[in-house]
């Protein structure tokens, strides 16, 4: 993996916020503003975008995946960098829209250009803006054990399990323990989970039985699908696992709230 160099914290940024953020937990996106505005950043929050066109591209359909990225090139003129609190969809914007328009003398240095400013949201916090958030924590909160899990697609294309475990670690009175199955798939793999259920099935409740095991409080990830996925497995087998998408982790674990204020311009 080639080495990153961070550049210094900027004033403003863009939230690519992810079709599963945008429809299944808001609130992650919301809470992700939430962060970056404490860090003193401007969000800006394109309407156009939609999703990253992982599910086509995956699928084998790289035509569909290049339409969605196409409609979607010119939604971020600005020199900023662009968060997306998914490692998986960060990685199809970084690795993938430059694949898919390698042959285009068009969209090929647009889509390169945009690759080199997309970061996965945990990414973002630690390596440039360098947050330490025992000095943003006002009061001890209560103790939690917390798994960590980070998506394939996140730990393989983005390293940002790293990223994770810096952040989890960091805080007061979270204790994060690794269970056996950490570095496995949860078997969500977008379409995958609907053409292999069986297999799909099987995976994620290997992960959701080692995350219990261990005596969590909650499992944490920076993936909406793998949280949907594992979330809902668990409430199906009656595990009692609960799942947070580590931006609204990070929010409230460090004196946030949901008062109204982190709304994208």
């Amino acid at each position: 993996m080639k080495k990153r160099i961070y550049p210094p914290a900027p004033e403003q940024v863009y939230l690519f916020g992810t079709c599963l953020v945008d429809l299944f937990v808001p609130e992650a996106g919301l809470d992700a503003v939430r962060l970056l505005e404490r860090e003193g950043m401007t969000v800006h929050f394109p309407q156009g975008q939609s999703c990253c066109g992982q599910p086509a591209y995956t699928s084998g359909n790289p035509e569909q995946a290049r339409a969605v990225a196409r409609a979607q090139l010119d939604l971020f003129t600005q020199p900023w960098p662009v968060i997306v609190p998914s490692g998986s969809c960060a990685g199809m914007l970084r690795h993938h829209w430059p694949e898919l328009f390698a042959d285009d003398p068009v969209a090929g240095p647009k889509a390169r250009a945009l690759s080199e400013r997309i970061y996965e949201l945990t990414e973002f916090l630690v390596r440039v803006l360098n947050v330490n958030y025992q000095d943003q924590i006002p009061n001890q909160p209560a103790s939690e054990r917390v798994v960590l899990h980070t998506s394939c697609g996140a730990r393989r294309e983005m390293g940002t399990r790293v990223h994770g475990v810096e952040l989890l670690d960091s805080l007061p009175g979270v204790t994060r323990v690794e269970h056996v199955h950490e570095s496995e798939c949860c078997g969500f793999g977008g379409t995958f989970s609907l053409k292999h259920p069986d297999i799909s099935g099987a995976m994620v409740k290997d992960k959701v039985a080692a995350a219990v095991a261990t005596g969590c409080d909650r499992l944490v990830s920076a993936d909406c699908g793998c949280l949907l996925n594992i979330g809902h497995a668990a409430e199906y087998q009656g595990a009692g696992l609960q799942v947070e998408h580590m931006a609204s982790f990070l929010w409230r674990r460090t004196g946030g709230d949901s008062s109204g204020q982190g709304e994208p311009s």
